[in-house]
């Protein structure tokens, strides 16, 4: 399958290289990251599709958004029990073709948690983190998360996507290190340590 059967070429080419710019900007936590980061880049250069086309493994690798709910008040970072992962995870969602991932990230928010998604200042509208993860289950497929942080009081947000999520938990970064890993996104750990670096620094 190539890029063409989604988007046209000049736009497929212009899109690669927004998000070749996007994940050169993003400076590797560990060697694990490096390894994703350049496992990325050159799956965008070599011109596999990117943007999913059917749920839920078409094609087998696709581009999806995290963003990480944070407080800056409390310092507390938004988790959501997600049905189908049955894993504690940011909220997110799959890139549309043609989509900006900072486009993503303003419409998931928008459905997800019914709020507008506002950029934290520990990044703007740029992604903190990078993963390339295999996912579990049923329609086995690779997920290429661009991780995003944004802002949110947690006592205005007060209501959450229920066909989504069994549940929503605010959590410092030492509850979510103590958290057991099994429980959440494979990478979570080293975003939340990552994260509490950024904030830091």
């Amino acid at each position: 399958m190539s890029s063409s059967h989604s988007l046209p070429g000049s736009q497929d080419r212009a899109l690669r290289a927004r998000l070749v710019k996007l994940i050169e900007g993003i400076a590797p936590w560990d060697d694990l990251e490096r390894a994703h980061l350049r496992t990325t880049g050159e799956w965008l250069a070599g011109g596999a599709p990117v943007y999913r086309i059917r749920k839920p493994d078409v094609p087998t690798m696709h581009l999806v958004t995290y963003f990480v709910v944070l407080d800056d008040r409390r310092g507390e970072l938004l988790l959501v029990a997600h049905r189908k992962a049955g894993l504690w995870l940011p909220p997110g969602g799959h890139v549309e073709p043609g989509e900006d991932p900072w486009a993503t990230v303003v419409r998931e928010c928008r459905e997800e948690l019914g709020v507008p998604a506002i950029a934290s200042d520990v990044t703007g509208e740029l992604p903190l983190f990078l993963t390339v993860t295999r996912t579990r289950g049923q329609g086995e497929h690779t997920d290429v998360s661009l991780w995003y942080v944004i802002s949110a009081d947690a006592e205005a947000l007060t209501s959450y996507d229920e066909e989504e999520f069994t549940a929503i938990r605010w959590l410092t970064p030492d509850q979510v290190l103590a958290a057991p890993l099994d429980s959440m996104d494979p990478h979570m750990h080293r975003f939340t340590r990552k994260l509490v670096q950024a904030r830091a620094s």
